[in-house]
């Protein structure tokens, strides 16, 4: 079976995935890969709106 990767996500070497809308909004997610070794996410650490991240 072919896996359905959506080209328009930027991804992490952890298995997270970004998408962002040409504006001010990122949605974050996991991949489907993760989703399948995790049992459950209990935790995320949001920092405030407003801020800059750097790559890796």
């Amino acid at each position: 079976m072919a896996s359905k990767v959506p080209e328009n996500l930027l991804y992490t070497k952890t298995h997270e995935w970004f998408s962002v809308d040409g504006g001010d909004t990122v949605t974050v997610g996991i991949t489907d890969y993760a989703q399948q070794q995790l049992t459950d996410v209990v935790y995320v650490d949001l920092q405030e709106g407003g801020g800059e991240e750097e790559a890796g």
